[in-house]
C-alpha cells in the first residue's frame, strides 16, 4: 500500500535510501581486499578427482557465481560444494536409500486421509503407464527422487484418481544435488540464465539447475552473519532463521517466558497471534508499541530490514540489561529434522555443523 512522505527529502538522502535497499538485496559483494577467483579452476581443485562430471559442475557454478552477482571467493565456492557434499555427495540425483517403500507409505497415507479405499489405488496403479511399466513396477523399482517425481507427474496426469489424489501437491518436495525446495525455487526464477524447457521442478533435478537454485537459497540474501554457519543453518529452517532464533532467546529472556528457538516470528498464514508474538505483547509497556505495531515489525522477520526496526533493537536492549551482558545476534535454531528419509535423530543444528565441518576442509586443500 502506498505511504505519505510527510515533507520533500533532499536528493542526497533520497538517493541514500534508495542505495540502502539496493544493498538489502541478492548476495554480499566482494570485501574489502578481496580478490575475485575463477569459479570453474576453484571448484575442479576443490571437488574429488571420483566425481567424473567436475567440468559439468564447475561450467554451472560458474555461471551460478555469474548470474547471481555471487561474490567469487573461495569461502563461497566452498560453501556450496559443502552443502552439496553432505546432500548428495556431489550427485545431481542421488540416490535414497528405501525411497520405494517411502512413496508406497506417502501414497497409503493420502489415500487414507482423503477415505479412498488403498485396495483401489493399489489397483489402479496397475495400470501401465507412458513408459510401457505400469505405475506400481516402476514404484516397486524406484531408486530417486528425480524418479519418483517424474512417476507421480504422469499418475496425476494420466490416471482419474491421480488428480484426487495428489492434484498438484507432488510429495516430493526437494531435488538435485542440493536439495533444494521446490517451492523455493519456483518463486526465485529471475535472472536464470538458461532456458527452462520443462517445468521448474523438473529443471531443480538437473545438475545446473539444482546448484544454481541451491546457490540462491544459501547466498543470495544479505545476512550480518559473522560466519557461514549461519547460513548453513538457514539453508535448512529458512533464510533468517538463525537470525530470528537470537531474537527470540531475547525475547525469551525479557519477557520470562520460555519459547522454542525455531526462528519463526509469527504463525504464518493466520492473524492469530504465535507463541513469540504472545510473548513481545508482554513487553507492550516497556516498548511503547501496541499488538498492531507488535505485528507489524514481526511481519519484517524474513527480511534484513527487522534488523531496524525499533521492535528487534528495543528487545535486545531490554534482554541484554536483564542479563548484564551483549547478547548473540545470531545462533542456532534449535528444529528437529522431520522426513521420512531420516531414520536418526537429527537437528538443523547437526546440519549447519556438518557442513560447516566439510566447508573448513574443503577451504584447506
Amino acid at each position: 500500500m502506498p505511504f505519505a512522505v510527510p515533507r520533500a527529502l533532499p536528493l542526497s538522502l533520497l538517493a541514500a535510501f534508495v542505495l540502502a535497499g539496493c544493498a538489502e538485496k541478492g548476495a554480499a559483494p566482494l570485501k574489502e581486499g578481496e580478490k575475485p577467483l575463477d569459479v570453474a579452476s576453484v571448484v575442479r581443485q576443490k571437488m574429488p578427482a571420483s566425481v567424473k562430471d567436475r567440468n559439468a559442475w564447475a561450467d554451472a557454478l560458474a555461471k551460478t557465481f555469474e548470474s547471481q552477482k555471487i561474490a567469487p571467493t573461495e569461502e563461497n565456492i566452498c560453501s556450496v560444494l559443502a552443502v552439496a557434499q553432505q546432500e548428495s555427495m556431489y550427485q545431481s540425483d542421488p540416490a535414497v536409500p528405501g525411497l520405494n517403500k517411502i512413496a508406497w507409505k506417502e501414497i497409503d497415507r493420502r489415500a487414507e486421509s482423503m477415505h479412498i479405499p488403498v485396495f483401489l489405488v493399489h489397483t489402479a496403479l496397475k495400470i501401465t503407464s507412458p513408459n510401457g511399466k505400469t505405475y506400481s513396477e516402476r514404484l516397486d523399482t524406484v531408486k530417486t527422487e528425480k524418479q519418483l517425481s517424474a512417476i507421480f507427474d504422469d499418475f496425476i496426469s494420466m490416471v482419474p484418481m491421480g488428480q484426487k489424489l495428489f492434484g498438484s501437491l507432488n510429495p516430493v518436495h526437494t531435488g538435485g544435488p542440493m536439495q533444494v525446495s521446490i517451492a523455493f525455487a519456483e518463486k526465485h526464477t529471475d535472472g536464470y540464465p538458461w532456458k527452462i524447457d520443462g517445468t521448474v521442478r523438473q529443471e531443480v533435478f538437473s545438475l545446473r539447475g539444482g546448484l544454481w537454485f541451491g546457490s540462491y537459497h544459501l547466498l543470495n540474501y544479505p545476512a550480518n552473519y559473522s560466519e557461514p554457519l549461519y547460513r548453513f543453518a538457514d539453508f535448512n529452517a529458512g533464510w533468517y532463521a538463525s537470525r530470528n532464533a537470537a531474537f527470540q532467546s531475547a525475547v525469551s529472556r525479557a519477557s520470562g517466558v520460555k519459547l522454542a528457538l525455531d526462528g519463526d516470528l509469527i504463525a504464518y498464514g493466520s492473524s492469530e497471534a504465535g507463541t513469540t508474538e504472545l510473548a513481545v505483547r508482554k513487553l507492550s509497556a516497556k516498548l511503547g508499541m501496541s499488538n498492531s505495531e507488535i505485528r507489524r515489525q514481526l511481519e519484517k522477520g524474513d527480511s534484513l530490514a527487522f534488523e531496524k526496526t525499533e521492535l528487534y533493537q528495543q528487545v535486545f536492549k531490554l534482554a541484554e540489561q536483564k542479563s548484564g551482558k551483549a547478547l548473540p545476534k545470531a545462533i542456532l535454531p534449535g528444529i528437529q529434522l522431520e522426513s521420512p528419509k531420516i531414520t536418526r535423530n537429527l537437528t538443523t543444528a547437526w546440519f549447519a555443523k556438518r557442513v560447516d565441518e566439510r566447508r573448513a576442509h574443503c577451504m584447506a586443500l
